[in-house]
């Protein structure tokens, strides 16, 4: 097992100064802006994530509460005393695994070596694995850009004011798994008790283990404190600026405006300074939508979306698929940061994890963050910021310890992840039964195509408008269905039934043409989205009966097309839709979403 310290991947600098903003082009009451912002030092400029004192070990006969027996814990030490280390059993986690603690920090490759050899010689071993170090998904900002560019603007934003007419999120819990948060007179109205989850004092820096105040006391270190050659740090106020962002108090006529602003943010602490261990975050996740964790009290708002702007290098870990699938099962979504490496998101957890709602960052015009990871496992960009133009959102001006509320403006896939997050919320307020897959499937489905390049960034940029539109009614969920072949010729297509509906297909050659066959209700209105895969040019075409094109799409590679049909009449009107190769990708790659809603 590997031990993950999450934590910032970069700097994270807030300009300093006095500036009073006004957005333009915002119909609602705009927040007068006066933030007084401090200089925040870098929060991390080494690979701690390389290192950990610590294991997660899951036996095959473990419950939720009684601990590993001693012939277990002997067969641990044996595999430890060959690599040198002493170790002790820590705690039980919520979903039954075992922390065990080493006695000091080593290279993450000694301690998988550790873990492969107490799992090959321990049959009673499910699985063992570092319980790795993992951090804030921040990159660097040295200047101070612009004010919410990423709720409103065409490009780069998330057409929120057109989304608050229809949701504001009420009624939704959102838990930020973060730093913990500040009561920051633009967020307190909107936040919810919540939870410290740290028990490693010298992470917490608050004096104390596990307890009932997710409040933040800041993550300023010293250089040297969080391993050898590390450089000094200022406090981040990571948590508070990502639930800043997701539901800041907004229409107060001050600070700023969150995405779902009549939602409420659970606080769960997990990162403190150097980060924070995988089996903190794992155990948060769980508690936050209502799971049992031994010597935790009980949840009593569990939260339907679960914001985790964080991460670590290297691929999913058993620990953390475990608690995704946990909190899945109990009706959560969870959004995670695609990582900030400018790399494969594939090669990072959590958002390589499955289940996972992954979000890369996009510029103010629109474009993939110069930062920002991308690849398959990507789902949905958002706003995360670029260059000179960056997210502003709440945080505190001190430098280490807290002192006054104030506002930060930071770049990275930590603060593209609380918009999706946010737009999450919005579309359950509408539509409280929708499942995380049905989440997840309209997001893409009605995410708008990406103005700039952003090749294997998901979908497109998430749209909240269009989002809470394809939230529907309460009563209609989208089906997802697989191509069925032969579907290749107009004599043969593949009959589709009813809408909201979502066809996963393929495109097997460049010869290869999908044809399906679907009857409009008279005076229905019909969006056919047509997403390919990142690196395949696919275009739509829809025809009537006849066959006379009512309407076709041919947008560029990775971009979604979308034609829109009505059928003024007062009966059905049978449509022919087809899909064509146009470039790119074919075969088992070859895939695509075909979605159809009303």
């Amino acid at each position: 097992m590997r031990s993950i310290r999450f934590s910032p991947l970069a700097q994270c600098i807030a300009l300093a100064g006095l500036m009073s903003l006004a957005p333009a082009h915002v119909a609602w009451a705009s927040p007068s802006f006066q933030p007084a912002l401090q200089p925040h030092g870098p929060l991390n400029t080494f690979a701690p994530e390389q290192f950990t004192d610590r294991l997660i070990v899951k036996y095959r006969d473990a419950s939720s509460t009684r601990a590993p027996s001693a012939a277990q814990m002997d067969g641990t030490r044996v595999a430890a005393n060959r690599q040198g280390v002493q170790l002790r059993h820590l705690r039980r986690m919520g979903l039954g695994a075992d922390v065990i603690k080493l006695d000091r920090h080593l290279p993450l490759a000694r301690v998988r070596q550790l873990a492969d050899d107490l799992k090959a010689g321990d049959a009673s071993v499910e699985y063992a694995e570092p319980d790795r170090i993992l951090y804030p998904m921040m990159t660097p900002s040295d200047t101070y850009y612009g004010y919410q560019w990423d709720l409103y603007e065409a490009s780069g934003g998330i057409n929120a004011p057109a989304a608050w007419d229809k949701s504001t999120g009420a009624g939704v819990v959102v838990a930020v798994v973060d730093t913990g948060v500040r009561p920051h007179a633009d967020l307190a109205a909107n936040l919810l008790p919540g939870y410290d989850f740290i028990n490693d004092t010298k992470v917490s820096n608050d004096g104390d283990g596990r307890d009932a105040d997710a409040s933040d006391p800041g993550d300023a270190t010293t250089a040297g404190f969080c391993a050898s050659g590390s450089a000094a740090t200022n406090s981040s106020w990571h948590g508070t600026h990502v639930a800043g962002t997701i539901a800041a108090v907004t229409n107060n006529a001050d600070g700023v405006a969150g995405v779902a602003f009549g939602a409420k943010v659970l606080p769960v602490r997990a990162l403190g300074r150097c980060g924070g261990y995988m089996s903190d975050v794992a155990d948060g996740m769980f508690w936050a939508a209502g799971g049992t964790v031994s010597g935790v009290p009980a949840n009593t708002t569990p939260a339907r979306v679960i914001n985790v702007s964080m991460g670590a290098s290297g691929a999913c870990d058993s620990t953390f698929q475990s608690s995704i699938n946990a909190v899945r099962s109990r009706g959560a979504v969870v959004v995670a940061a695609a990582g900030n490496s400018n790399g494969d998101a594939g090669q990072f957890t959590p958002a390589s994890c499955n289940g996972v709602i992954a979000v890369a960052a996009v510029g103010r015009d629109g474009s993939k963050a110069s930062y920002s990871n991308y690849g398959s496992v990507v789902s949905i960009a958002a706003p995360g910021g670029d260059g000179s133009d960056g997210i502003t959102s709440t945080i505190n001006a001190g430098l280490t310890s807290p002192t006054t509320d104030s506002y930060g403006t930071y770049l990275g896939t930590s603060m593209a992840t609380p918009h999706v997050s946010g737009v999450a919320a919005l579309m359950l307020s509408k539509n409280p039964n929708l499942t995380p897959d049905d989440v997840q499937t309209r997001l893409k489905a009605s995410a708008r195509p990406f103005p700039a390049a952003c090749a294997q960034c998901g979908a497109g940029i998430v749209d909240a408008s269009a989002a809470v539109d394809a939230a529907g009614a309460s009563s209609s969920l989208v089906t997802t269905i697989v191509e069925v072949e032969p579907n290749n010729s107009t004599a043969a297509p593949q009959v589709l039934q009813g809408a909201p509906l979502v066809v996963n297909g393929s495109i097997a050659s460049s010869t290869d043409t999908d044809y399906y066959k679907f009857s409009l209700p008279g005076g229905k209105r019909l969006t056919v989205t047509l997403v390919p895969n990142a690196s395949s040019n696919y275009d739509l075409y829809v025809y009537n009966l006849s066959g006379r094109l009512l309407g076709s799409s041919r947008n560029g590679t990775g971009v979604k097309d979308t034609v829109v049909i009505t059928n003024s009449t007062g009966g059905s009107n049978t449509l022919s839709i087809r899909v064509v190769y146009a470039s790119g990708t074919t075969g088992t790659s070859g895939t695509y979403s075909l979605s159809l809603s009303y």
